[in-house]
């Protein structure tokens, strides 16, 4: 019961690692509020114990703002939306920057203005960002807007604890390699349709490039986002959380 009284809130929660998250931290006893956009996601919480569910537009600040005053004060706070895009610059318009831009980065903005204040307030506080492995830690082909957008989100974390270090408040960021998730499954196919490879062999295109020599799980992830969101963490700010399988190296 590593987390046992504190409200945890998880963005796109509806599936992959942010549902192994939420799930993950409802065990330890905390108080999850898990949100996507999706309400057929979530419901697939129904009966859990620990969960309340809240369907969420993180790219709509008036939603956010309102969401925030609907529940109020909360302990953690974990930024897990995003969009993985495939291309390289030439293959990107003004429209793909733009919608991975906002929700890659600004959405954090939205959740974090809109949650910080309670946190402030209640002296404590913990605030993880799903970032990647594939932004400034490593360069990753066809992943121009991915990268930069993840990029930010480390520059954002880093920026965020160091202006919140003496007043309670940890900024941390997660950095994933390859994790089998909904979203991984996407990028095989869009791989798949580009270049004319099998499904099969784009997967094992993705485990070859792992060192470890596999795909990383979900739940490997959540154990990371545990100790970012406990107390054990309380000396921890401010960093990039790589867990890739040795990806980076």
């Amino acid at each position: 019961m590593r987390l046992q009284g504190k409200t945890i809130l998880v963005t796109a929660a509806g599936q992959g690692i942010g549902r192994a998250c939420a799930l993950a931290m409802a065990r330890e006893g905390a108080t999850v509020w898990a949100t996507d956009l999706k309400q057929d996601l979530l419901n697939a919480y129904a009966g859990v114990s620990n969960i309340k569910t809240h369907t969420l537009d993180v790219l709509k600040t008036a939603e956010v703002d309102a969401f925030a005053k609907k529940i109020g004060s909360i302990d953690v706070l974990f930024n897990c939306a995003g969009f993985v895009h495939q291309g390289d610059i030439m293959q990107v318009s003004d429209a793909d920057w733009d919608f991975s831009m906002d929700l890659n980065v600004k959405s954090m903005y939205r959740t974090i203005r809109a949650f910080l204040p309670g946190m402030l307030e209640q002296g404590k506080g913990s605030v993880i960002n799903m970032a990647s492995a594939a932004s400034n830690i490593k360069g990753a082909p066809n992943r121009v807007i991915y990268g930069a957008s993840k990029a930010a989100v480390i520059g954002l974390t880093r920026a965020l604890a160091a202006d919140y270090v003496a007043r309670g408040v940890r900024f941390n960021a997660i950095c994933p390699g390859t994790i089998e998730s909904p979203s991984l499954g996407e990028r095989i196919q869009a791989v798949s349709s580009q270049t004319g490879k099998s499904v099969t062999e784009v997967r094992d295109m993705f485990v070859a490039r792992q060192p470890i020599g596999r795909i990383g799980k979900p739940e490997e992830i959540a154990q990371l986002a545990i100790y970012l969101a406990s107390d054990e963490s309380s000396f921890t700010t401010g960093t990039s959380q790589i867990i890739d399988g040795g990806w980076s190296l």
